[in-house]
Formats: structure tokens, sequence, C-alpha cells
């Protein structure tokens, strides 16, 4: 049997609301595009080649049952106005051969902005510990991605964040991330 490594990967999003919490968790996968799939959570490593296809070309490629393998962050709240984040950031090294890795955060009351750079930065700063690139993890991220792109080892990051405010009546609101893979 030959090993299951991902040859692709797309970032989906969604939000749902519900008055009940599963239910609200559902809408969210399903505006995500991904309900339809027995989902299975993974760790964070990005494989070496891995291609990054639109989210569009991936979900194209789901079938309904299908077991579906992603890093996922979900958040959710019954709190009016209060505010949930999902993110997925991505950091992939300039050598093709070696792995890069994607982090996932959930929480509650960060912009889709802060999320974005605090999953992103998690994922520089896993790739950059393992490829022996020293920074100081005092900095502010804007300093240490400046670090880690002179260094020339890491050559993309990238993050998908979604956000919601708490529904004022007090539905469940859910939001979901995902890194998606998929094989040939």
């Amino acid at each position: 049997m030959s090993p299951m490594v991902p040859s692709r990967v797309f970032f989906t999003r969604g939000v749902g609301k519900h008055r009940h919490n599963l239910e609200s968790f559902e809408a969210a996968l399903r505006d995500a595009g991904i309900a339809q799939c027995n989902l299975v959570k993974v760790s964070s490593i990005y494989p070496p080649g891995c291609k990054i296809i639109s989210r569009q070309a991936g979900l194209r490629q789901l079938l309904p049952g299908q077991i579906t393998f992603c890093v996922m962050a979900d958040a959710r709240t019954d709190e009016p106005n209060r505010l949930v984040s999902a993110g997925i950031g991505l950091a992939i090294p300039a050598k093709g051969d070696q792995f890069g890795y994607i982090s996932e955060h959930h929480g509650f009351g960060m912009t889709e902005k802060k999320c974005g750079d605090f999953v992103e930065d998690m994922a520089a700063s896993m790739l950059a510990t393992t490829l022996g690139i020293e920074f100081d993890p005092n900095l502010a991220y804007d300093a240490r991605r400046e670090v880690y792109k002179m260094s020339g080892q890491i050559v993309k990051t990238r993050n998908v964040v979604q956000t919601a405010e708490g529904d004022k009546d007090g539905l469940w609101t859910t939001v979901v991330a995902a890194a998606v893979f998929l094989f040939d």
C-alpha cells in the first residue's frame, strides 16, 4: 500500500447561524462548501510538492460521503455581539522537497486581520524553527516576517480567516476555516 500523501490543497471558510449549536456548525460547513464530506481533522504538515488550488476547483472534486482530510479551526458562540474567529495559516519552504506548516486557531475577540497575522505567524515560526532560522520570538510578527523573507528559506505564507459577531438574538453563530487535502 502506498502512503497517503496529499497532492493538492485548497482553503475555504464559512459562517453559520441556527438556534441549535450543531446545526449552526453544519450551516458553517455548508457555507464553506464541505458539509457533504466526512471530515477527518489532521495535524499541521504541508506535504512537499503539494499544489495549492482554488476553492472552486477543490470543491468540484469533492464527492458526497467522501472521507476528506483537513486542518480545520472552528469557533462558536450564542452570546450576542461576541466576536468569534477561525483561521488557518500556511508557510511553505523555498526548497520543494521540504515540508511546510499549516496552523489553526479559533477564539474570541480577534479581528480578521489579527487572526490572519496570528495564524500566519504561527505557521512561519514553526517552519523557521524546523529550518534553523534564528529569530527573536519576542519581536512583532512584521519584524520576524522580514527575517524569514531575508533568510530565503521561506518562500510563501498565507492565511484564510472567517470572523462573525454573535447573533443579536442569541442564535448560535459558528465560523470555520479549513485547509482541505485532495489526493490523486
